[in-house]
């Protein structure tokens, strides 16, 4: 019998299989280890405030570099998610009870590293009435009050399980940037994302601009987990049908041999026409390389978005 093949996906039933041995890591994705003082002071002031970061628990490669220039993007609620996403390294289980405190640490942390820009994650908190939005307020309000000249920039969960007041919770406390990730094609959610939805995250996105026209969406994609060209151009259309600002692009690479294997390895060029048609459809703004994440530069990133907004404004 023959496989069924659904849309945007290369290879139905062989892309998540972890057992299968994965292609050869290029070049292009190495990066060195983490050794300069920069990173060590940017460790140490994380490690003083009792602060989880997603550059570790996701083992982002981009850790090195980004702790060396004191840039961390802060995961809030904890280090355990109630979420077993194949393609995510943060440990699944039972969450500890919130941390009351940890928005004023984060705060503390923001100003003694004297960021111009902090992204703010957490994990998926489904055990939690409201999915972690209050403290999500809570933390960017915090870092408002001792910073009020850094910009932030939220990458929340789905809320799925919540009413949709969880959503407006965290729009009315202000975040200069709304990011919430796809993640991957729709095709591919049954084994990569399979307890969220796609159009539920479209939907959410979507949300936060009838919510707040001026708020800046963001949203991001992995690829090199078994999608194909067609199916990423047309998550870009979707993403554009949700007037999201800001799309990120980057390789997926397989934490552990139990999480989702790596299909292959996407070329640079191949990331360059990304960002050449990502653009013709009217993002804002594009990150597409292969050690783009969603936080990385995010800084200089979002100062390119607002001038991109700016000249787009100025040409109407």
């Amino acid at each position: 019998m023959r496989d069924l093949k659904i849309p945007g996906q290369r290879h139905p039933e062989k892309a998540h299989r972890a057992d299968q041995a994965q292609p050869k890591k290029p070049d292009w994705i190495r990066v060195k280890a983490p050794v300069s003082q920069g990173y060590k002071d940017t460790r140490d002031i994380l490690k003083t405030n009792k602060l989880t970061t997603v550059c570790e628990e996701a083992g982002c490669p981009n850790v090195g570099e980004c702790w060396s220039h004191g840039h961390a993007t802060m995961m809030i609620m904890g280090e355990i998610c109630t979420r077993g996403c194949s393609f995510c390294n943060v440990a699944t289980g039972r969450p500890d009870a919130l941390d009351t405190f940890e928005p004023g640490r984060v705060a503390h942390a923001v100003q003694t590293l004297g960021l111009k820009h902090v992204v703010i994650t957490s994990v998926d908190r489904d055990d939690l009435d409201d999915g972690g939005a209050e403290h999500f307020a809570q933390t960017i309000r915090a870092v408002r009050h001792r910073s009020p000249e850094t910009t932030i920039e939220v990458l929340t969960p789905d809320f799925l399980k919540c009413s949709p007041r969880a959503l407006e919770v965290v729009v009315e406390a202000k975040p200069d940037v709304f990011n919430h990730n796809l993640e991957t094609v729709p095709g591919l959610y049954p084994t990569v994302r399979p307890g969220a939805r796609y159009f539920h995250s479209l939907r959410l996105l979507q949300r936060v601009k009838e919510l707040d026209p001026t708020m800046f969406t963001k949203s991001g994609i992995m690829v090199g987990l078994g999608e194909d060209a067609q199916g990423v151009r047309q998550t870009m259309d979707d993403m554009r049908s949700a007037d999201i600002d800001f799309l990120t692009i980057g390789q997926y690479l397989q934490p552990t041999p139990k999480h989702h294997r790596v299909d292959r390895f996407v070329t640079p060029e191949e990331f360059k026409e990304y960002e050449k048609a990502a653009y013709g459809k009217g993002f804002l703004m594009v990150s597409a390389t292969p050690l783009t994440r969603s936080s990385y530069h995010a800084g200089d990133d979002f100062a390119k978005l607002r001038a991109a907004r700016l000249e787009k404004l100025g040409r109407l």
